[in-house]
């Protein structure tokens, strides 16, 4: 069984990665001012978060063109692929996986299988160099599906935004009624719930201080509790200094940890806005 890994550009990959491991990274849409713009080759980060000041207009995201996703999967048949896992951001914020679904009993040269990853950015990331070099070992479909399940089973986050509105706007926060209000005094704390897989508002805390002391007891929580090495990730929204000063912070409080920076690029950076910053954190797939 030969199996290509594809996924998108939500999962935030270098150019280098993807050639390294061999991974497929499909570029989604980001519209701005009626514009559409291709998330890691025609806009790059720092560029989106200038525009987004900028925009006249909301941004939104759209999905890949599904015409270009069956060429994709047709070139990788005839280059002699039989099956592609295609990995993509949580089907609860986009509909492109239920997209693929249909699609997918359509292409005939290869077989392929959405993966739902409930989850998006780096987070989704690690989950698709898991995939390949898995696939590069020689693993069987099953065996790699079963090994990224019991990933996404370690994976959780916290997100801080300024702003709300971002997320309300493009309708991607479940239960955002009760978290509108005073967002000068109230810093609400965000996750993918466990069971829906949505963005949720789950506490509010008083200040910013106080929202990244609530996000390092939680990820404490979970550090201290699981049996396999994790790997936390402090992921930004264009505001590298205050992450690497939370990572330095986070260093000296576990020296055995590993961490890494990475950041909320356009398609993410739509919704959840400029300067929001997250702890993630999964099993390390290196350890």
């Amino acid at each position: 069984m030969k199996i290509a890994i594809v996924t998108d550009s939500s999962a935030y990959l270098s150019t280098q990665e993807a050639e390294q491991y061999n991974i497929k990274v499909v570029p989604i849409p980001v519209i701005i001012d009626n514009q559409v713009y291709e998330e890691g080759v025609d806009l790059q980060t720092a560029e989106f978060y200038e525009k987004l000041r900028n925009s006249k207009t909301f941004p939104s995201t759209s999905q890949p063109v599904l015409g270009d996703m069956l060429k994709l999967y047709e070139d990788l048949g005839n280059e002699g692929y039989d099956t592609v896992l295609s990995i993509h951001l949580a089907s609860t914020i986009s509909g492109f996986y239920n997209t693929l679904v249909t699609a997918a009993p359509e292409i005939k040269s290869v077989k392929v299988v959405p993966y739902d990853s409930g989850i998006t950015v780096r987070l989704m990331g690690y989950l698709a160099i898991k995939a390949a070099l898995m696939a590069q070992a020689g693993a069987d479909l099953a065996d790699i599906i079963a090994t990224l399940d019991d990933l996404k089973k370690t994976i959780n986050e916290v997100f801080i935004v300024n702003d709300l509105q971002n997320l309300v706007r493009g309708g991607r926060l479940s239960n955002s009624a009760a978290f509108i209000g005073s967002m000068l005094k109230i810093k609400p704390l965000l996750t993918f719930d466990e069971q829906s897989n949505k963005i949720v508002a789950f506490e509010k805390v008083r200040s910013i201080k106080k929202a990244y002391k609530r996000a390092e007891e939680i990820f404490t929580e979970a550090y201290e509790k699981s049996d396999v090495p994790l790997r936390l990730l402090i992921i930004h929204g264009n505001d590298l200094p205050a992450a690497e000063a939370w990572q330095t912070e986070l260093q000296a409080k576990f020296p055995d940890l590993a961490t890494e920076i990475t950041y909320f690029g356009p398609v993410i950076g739509t919704h959840l806005g400029e300067k929001a910053i997250a702890l993630g954190w999964m099993a390390d797939i290196f350890a």
